[in-house]
């Protein structure tokens, strides 16, 4: 991996320093891939795509042309981040979940972060993730995301940055997993001359985090993934996750609920109860006695089951109410008004469009700003200023204006870069990270987590289903 001709831009790239030479942290790894060779290199990449079609690690893009399953890109210089510096983001990730949680019971129930005039009301009443059938809920340990997966950014500061927290069903964890173990099959004498932290734990962590909510303690607990089926883009994950934690995969019309309001699976040899379901399913499409009437997805009586203790629904219905892009201004103020305590890692500075002020701003900067709808995910419904058109921002002034509540907007950050094997050879591209987060009777963080990589020259974007990739994510014990 020759680095002479490397250019960093003017970003922070995470393995080479702006003079071209690699971070003292990957001073091994790019004297290894050097020595490799260009043919060497080849073979191993080319067997490394030969493994994720074998193994059938694919993501679904969504387009006009109809959904197409691709084999999942993977590029195999890893991201290295030091361990010192990772300690303390994990303790600022479990802090933000913790406060979230918080929140969200809060919200449905006292409000007192509302009446205390630290959230704004009108923030609530406009939430399109709000559900009325959770008011008065408590559910167990007061948790509702028990997983979370938070987008974090290098900024050009070299310092961390959340750029969203997601709680409703975050995706990605899988491919982190794969991530590593294709590392290891492909190019094992690599991890030889580093100390890296594992995360082949995640799926025993996240079978004790739901396990922990099961309704029958001292009972070994059932345990089901509730999936749309084979055409949902993360069914991948679905399937690798129930099979790796020896869970249950099943679809709704596997569950029925009866009237002791406890929830079963139809088996063979009759129905076997189940007691804690990771869902993989929207809210919306949960439960047509409560949500839409037309589910075919959901399962009759679910939400009748939860309230009445007899499952555990991870997460829970109603936790996509802190899954807003404008509630997310608020996360720091929550960790100050429910933990007394100061936010470990910042937020993206953001302008939320419902303020009239902060709206004129954003309209008179449309060109150097990235605005977001609140609820949209997927990298969908976006504008990037710079590389915007003048139609387009005409076209997103029109939409803030209509619906100002729905809209903020953040600086456009200089990502972090890292070397990527591309077309024209080792090039960077920027990145972001995504590690996970568990919280149920404890908490627990990856160590890393998922890099994405936004594989096109100058994307910002870096989610798969815009033609995103991803990296092995590698968290260092000291030097290497």
């Amino acid at each position: 991996m020759k680095c002479e001709n490397y250019l960093t831009n003017g970003a922070y790239d995470e393995l080479i320093e702006r003079d071209g030479k690699p971070r003292p942290i990957a001073t091994a790894l790019c004297d290894h891939f050097s020595k490799l060779g260009n043919a060497e290199l080849s073979s191993r990449v080319a067997a490394v795509n030969a493994a994720i079609m074998a193994s059938g690690i694919t993501f679904t893009v969504y387009s006009e042309a109809g959904n197409i399953d691709r084999a999942w890109p993977f590029d195999v210089i890893p991201r290295i981040i030091d361990g010192h510096e990772w300690a303390r983001v994990e303790k600022g990730l479990k802090q933000r979940l913790c406060a979230l949680n918080h929140f969200i019971t809060d919200i449905y129930n006292e409000q007192r972060i509302i009446r205390d005039k630290i959230f704004p009301f009108e923030v609530l009443k406009d939430s399109k993730n709000f559900r009325a059938a959770c008011i008065g809920v408590v559910p167990r340990f007061g948790v509702w995301a028990h997983v979370c997966g938070t987008d974090l950014v290098r900024h050009s500061d070299g310092n961390f940055y959340v750029l969203e927290d997601n709680l409703r069903v975050p995706s990605g964890v899988s491919y982190m997993l794969e991530n590593r173990h294709l590392m290891k099959r492909l190019f094992p004498e690599v991890f030889g001359h580093h100390r890296v932290l594992p995360v082949d734990d995640y799926t025993a962590q996240l079978h004790d985090t739901l396990a922990a909510l099961s309704p029958r303690p001292g009972e070994r607990p059932v345990i089901a993934v509730l999936t749309p089926g084979i055409y949902n883009s993360a069914y991948f994950e679905h399937s690798y996750l129930a099979q790796q934690m020896g869970a249950e995969l099943v679809e709704g019309a596997d569950l029925v609920v009866p009237e002791d309001d406890c929830v079963y699976m139809k088996t063979i040899d009759g129905l076997k109860r189940v007691d804690v379901i990771y869902r993989r399913i929207d809210d919306e499409f949960l439960d047509p006695e409560v949500f839409r009437a037309d589910s075919t997805l959901g399962v009759p009586g679910l939400m009748r089951a939860w309230k009445s203790g007899n499952v555990g629904l991870a997460n829970a219905p109603g936790a996509g109410v802190a899954d807003d892009k404008v509630v997310y201004a608020f996360v720091p103020k929550m960790i100050e008004y429910y933990l007394g305590e100061d936010p470990i890692l910042p937020n993206v500075p953001s302008h939320l469009c419902m303020i009239d002020t902060e709206m004129e701003y954003v309209l008179a900067n449309l060109d150097k700003l990235v605005v977001k709808p609140a609820n949209e995910s997927g990298g969908y419904g976006m504008l990037i200023g710079p590389q915007s058109t003048q139609a387009e921002r005409e076209k997103f002034a029109d939409l803030i204006r209509e619906n100002p509540r729905n809209y903020m907007a953040q600086p456009t950050l200089s990502l972090s870069t890292a070397p990527t094997l591309c077309e024209e050879g080792l090039a960077p591209r920027h990145l972001d990270l995504r590690p996970f987060v568990l919280q149920s009777d404890r908490l627990y963080a990856t160590k890393g987590g998922l890099t994405r990589v936004a594989m096109r020259k100058g994307s910002l974007v870096v989610n798969s289903s815009q033609g995103g990739g991803s990296k092995d994510t590698w968290v260092v014990e000291g030097k290497s």
